[in-house]
């Protein structure tokens, strides 16, 4: 089934003495208020809810988006930079189901085989202590052909972390998996509460905060990355001869098709050598060309807002000092761990905000240490160390 949506924004002109806040409503597409719709800034703490003439007002700066959330309603997203000083009448369309021509079903048993990848992809390893508590409501399917697994959740997840004292409204808007590539991408929007603020929750904040993406970005953001312990290094990639050739690899899905309808086959030499080249051989290899780059290789600024801007992919290194509780105290421990992370801007520009995030965060291709830090990682982005 698939969704059709239609979401109107209609901004008037308003004029209010707080220069952060946002006032409107939201309704229907008759014009009927919607109470009960969960508006946030995606990632944060800060949010409110819709009352029952559909009247909500939030306090916002800059540089953040605005989610207007309700079950059977498609998720609108929306920058603040381009509503302070207005006032907004947001209109949203609930969903209509329509069938589509060719239908990769949504499956139970696609469910029970997939879900232990999914809960690792999306959620990590600590199962015991970061759980969905409506998981069952989560819909799997499987494209057999090009070896696809696409995830879709009907409800809000209401995702517990009890490391981190969260709990996390998340909305799942697209979960893919291309195991011919092996590439996972999820997005969502998220909304936390807090739910309890003790001294090991926050050391468990404060190590999860240290060395991570939003903890690198907000350096960059700062003109600090040398300071906040960062080193970047430029990363080229080199092809790699020993990987299969187009060519070779159009044969061997020709062969897999020919194996498919025919059953029991000899396979050639050639096509175990090129599957075995495939399965063990990267595409490319890298290395490194250039270190310590300075900030100003891989920024630029256009009308005060600073941007992502490499065509090369880059190493950040970090040493982390894990923060321990003594007597009492925070502080640090006196051997660090070495993480290395992998930024691919594959050359497309990012704004970087001054709270960590990125324009578009799902399309930033990141491996290595920025790559582990899923939900059960996952802090505000209003958090400041210590909090």
């Amino acid at each position: 089934m698939k969704k059709t949506v239609l979401l109107f924004l209609m901004i008037c002109p308003f004029y209010v003495l707080l220069s952060q806040t946002i006032n409107g409503t939201v309704v229907n597409d008759i014009g009927k208020p919607i109470a009960d719709v969960n508006i946030y800034l995606d990632g944060t703490k800060t949010g409110t809810i819709s009352a029952a003439d559909g009247s909500f007002s939030l306090n916002s700066t800059n540089n953040n988006n605005l989610v207007f959330q309700k079950d059977d309603y498609e998720t609108f997203t929306v920058n603040t930079s381009e509503l302070l000083n207005k006032k907004l009448k947001v209109v949203l369309i609930k969903a209509k189901k329509i069938e589509e021509v060719v239908i990769i079903p949504f499956t139970e048993a696609t469910y029970k085989n997939y879900i232990n990848f999914f809960l690792d992809s999306f959620i990590g390893y600590d199962k015991e202590n970061v759980r969905i508590k409506n998981q069952r409501s989560l819909k799997f399917s499987y494209d057999k052909t090009n070896k696809v697994l696409r995830v879709k959740a009907p409800q809000t997840l209401i995702i517990e972390n009890k490391n981190l004292g969260y709990t996390i409204e998340y909305n799942l808007v697209e979960f893919s998996a291309n195991f011919d590539e092996n590439t996972t991408r999820f997005v969502g929007t998220s909304f936390f509460k807090e739910t309890k603020s003790n001294d090991k929750v926050k050391l468990n904040r404060m190590n999860a905060y240290d060395g991570s993406q939003v903890h690198f970005f907000r350096s960059v953001f700062a003109n600090k990355v040398a300071d906040e312990g960062f080193i970047v290094n430029q990363i080229t990639k080199f092809p790699n001869s020993k990987y299969p050739t187009e060519e070779e690899l159009q044969r061997l899905k020709d062969f897999a098709q020919m194996f498919k309808s025919k059953g029991t086959m000899n396979v050639p030499e050639d096509i175990l050598d090129i599957g075995t080249r495939k399965r063990n051989e990267p595409p490319y290899k890298i290395g490194v060309t250039k270190i310590k780059i300075p900030e100003i290789d891989y920024t630029k600024k256009t009308d005060n807002k600073l941007y992502l801007d490499y065509d090369h992919m880059m190493q950040i290194n970090f040493k982390k000092y894990f923060y321990e509780l003594k007597k009492g105290q925070f502080v640090k421990a006196t051997i660090p761990i070495v993480q290395t992370s992998f930024l691919h801007p594959e050359n497309d520009s990012y704004e970087i905000y001054a709270n960590g995030n990125t324009s578009n965060p799902g399309m930033l291709t990141n491996q290595g240490e920025f790559a582990k830090n899923k939900i059960e990682f996952l802090l505000p982005l209003d958090y400041q160390l210590g909090d």
